[in-house]
């Protein structure tokens, strides 16, 4: 798969999983980075994280922060 399509398969999946086993998952619960197309450069060899990717992972990281304190206050199931 594409750049793209792999991030989201891989993300898919993942999720799918960890629904299985009964892991509650934020909403956009994720980022990654893909460059721009037929580029070969890899996000480790970068410079600096670029800000998109840094705005996205920290809204990635105030969803579970909010989802968790929501499962604290109201526990699911409830007990």
């Amino acid at each position: 798969m594409g750049n793209e399509d792999g991030a989201h398969k891989i993300s898919a999946d993942l999720f799918q999983c960890l629904d299985d086993v009964g892991c509650t998952i934020p909403a956009q619960a994720v980022t990654y980075w893909n460059g721009e197309a037929m580029h070969g450069t890899d996000f480790k060899d970068l410079p600096e994280v670029p800000d998109q990717v840094a705005r996205t992972t920290a809204t990635v990281a105030r969803h579970g922060a909010h989802l968790a304190r929501l499962l604290r206050q109201a526990p699911y199931p409830p007990a």
